[in-house]
């Protein structure tokens, strides 16, 4: 039997993405939602964190009560989160006494910018296209970002058939969502302005 994938939408941050599930006969959708972590003190400083454990600022401590306010009771059957200490934080907060599973996953980490870790932001965003394919010196490309959160996806199906999932994330995870999901070539990605609460900055 083949299987049945639903197609492609279009980015909007109210609208899940569906992916279709493996199996036979009428495949299972699961739906997609994606946030950002909230603002980092890193983020505040204007230096991109990558792989670095920055702390949530007070900003966004407010931000991630608010995301708590807007998706505990918006039908999620679960939260995966990265293992970075602000993504950790925003959903601490945010889902803090929800019965809602909330599991951590390190493939859904932002990319790993090795040397250039905590380099300033606009630094990153005039070299990035650079690494779309060539990884950072002793880091990983955005290729490789990516290819960590298509494992992730793969799995999805395992467990979550049928399901409405929540992701909270970064730059690389909101990418590879695009680019494998809707069809979004990475270069275009690179770049375009990473859409993000506006006057926040962008969360690397």
């Amino acid at each position: 039997m083949r299987r049945a994938v639903p197609p492609p939408v279009a980015w909007d941050a109210d609208l899940p993405w569906p992916i279709g599930a493996p199996g036979y006969g009428l495949a299972m959708v699961i739906e997609i939602v994606y946030e950002t972590h909230s603002t980092s003190e890193d983020n505040e400083r204007g230096v991109a964190s990558g792989w670095v454990h920055s702390r949530l600022s007070a900003v966004g401590r407010e931000q991630a009560r608010n995301l708590g306010a807007r998706r505990q009771d918006d039908g999620v059957d679960v939260v995966f989160w990265s293992d970075l200490r602000r993504t950790v934080e925003t959903v601490e907060i945010a889902f803090a006494g929800s019965d809602i599973p909330v599991l951590l996953d390190w493939r859904l980490r932002e990319c790993d910018y090795g040397a250039e870790t905590q380099h300033p932001v606009e630094k990153h965003h005039a070299e990035r296209c650079g690494h779309v394919d060539l990884p950072y010196p002793g880091g990983e490309s955005w290729s490789q970002a990516v290819q960590r959160v298509r494992g992730f996806l793969d799995d999805l199906p395992l467990r979550w058939n049928g399901c409405r999932v929540l992701l909270v994330g970064h730059v690389a995870t909101r990418w590879a969502l695009d680019h494998l999901i809707s069809g979004v070539s990475l270069t275009e990605l690179c770049d375009a302005d990473f859409a993000w609460p506006k006057g926040l900055g962008v969360p690397l």
